[in-house]
């Protein structure tokens, strides 16, 4: 979340308007208003925000139809803020996607609270994406994919090719690649590694032959180099 929270507020009571832009200013919120509910959804796609308070009694459309044509394109948390009072409508606005209801009139410092809470229970929720690069490794399953393809690789070649993964763009001895390799017999040659080097970086470039993913390193041994992410 960036140190300001984007909000955006559908709502067609002017002064209501500007009394919230006002209160939420204090707390660290950049508002930005929309009085008319098509032109909230337009600044919606024009616009990145983190949360949108909506009024229901809108012109042109009311605001339960508002909520589901959010939700078909983005997952940004709504408060509904209205002074409808219909038990019903609390249930449509959650089930059709809201994530609070706040009858009004309300306490705006209450809206403070409720805007930060939902968006820390939504920073813990949201999954971390972490950074790919062209190589996936599945060790439960035993198999890595290389640009999204899965290579068919023996025992020995995973062992290999998933310790070169692991220390991408840093170099490793053969004596390395050998003795932390699990399906790989101590008692076998240096030289063995070349040979399953040689099998792995074929296999490789039957996916991508426009370059060479693993470099040998003189007097060391081999390093996989891996600038995507």
């Amino acid at each position: 979340m960036n140190d300001t929270i984007q909000v955006l507020i559908i709502e067609d009571d002017p002064e209501l308007l500007m009394a919230l832009s006002g209160y939420l200013k204090k707390y660290g919120m950049q508002t930005t208003c929309a009085e008319d509910p098509y032109i909230g959804l337009s600044l919606l796609t024009q616009n990145k925000f983190d949360i949108i308070i909506l009024d229901l009694t809108l012109p042109g459309i009311d605001g339960l139809d508002v909520v589901t044509q959010i939700r078909e394109k983005s997952d940004i948390p709504i408060i509904i803020s209205s002074a409808r009072l219909d038990l019903t409508d609390k249930v449509i606005g959650l089930e059709r996607g809201a994530d609070d209801y706040m009858p009004k009139p309300y306490n705006p410092r209450e809206l403070v609270s409720r805007i930060k809470t939902i968006l820390r229970r939504a920073a813990v929720s949201k999954p971390k994406e972490e950074p790919k690069g062209s190589f996936e490794v599945d060790k439960k399953g035993h198999t890595i994919r290389f640009k999204g393809r899965p290579l068919e690789l023996t025992a020995a070649e995973f062992d290999v090719l998933e310790l070169l993964i692991e220390n991408k763009n840093s170099a490793l001895s053969r004596e390395q690649l050998l003795y932390d390799s699990k399906h790989i017999d101590d008692e076998s040659s240096v030289k063995n590694i070349d040979v399953i080097i040689s099998r792995i970086r074929n296999k490789l470039s039957k996916v991508d032959g426009n370059r060479s993913y693993i470099k040998p390193v003189r007097g060391i041994g081999y390093m996989l180099i891996d600038d995507e992410v």
